[in-house]
């Protein structure tokens, strides 16, 4: 059985400086843990988590320590989500697979 590991690596910019800022979102597919890393440090960061019909399945304000967030998924049923980060310094979308 192949296993196929897929590590998502893309710049976004933020709001008022508009510096390039590079987040990793591994592992994906995800069975437990989602970790984001090249994150700004926040005390209130704001993760919203989607499925594929859009519906919020996570909801949750978190303090980015270490530049990362490790978000669980272990709860959510398998197949495409979509995750958002807002803060003040930054507004990132990406997406992820459970499997």
């Amino acid at each position: 059985m192949k296993r196929l590991i897929i590590i998502l690596a893309f710049t976004v910019f933020s709001g008022a400086s508009l510096a390039a800022q590079e987040v990793k979102v591994f592992p994906n597919p995800a069975t437990n843990v989602i970790n984001v890393l090249g994150l700004k440090n926040d005390k209130n960061a704001v993760i919203t988590v989607r499925d594929s019909y859009g519906n919020q399945v996570i909801l949750h304000k978190w303090e980015i320590k270490r530049n990362a967030l490790n978000i669980p998924v272990f709860n959510l049923e398998k197949g495409l989500y979509m995750i958002t980060i807002q803060s003040e310094h930054q507004n990132i979308k990406t997406k992820f697979y459970k499997q």
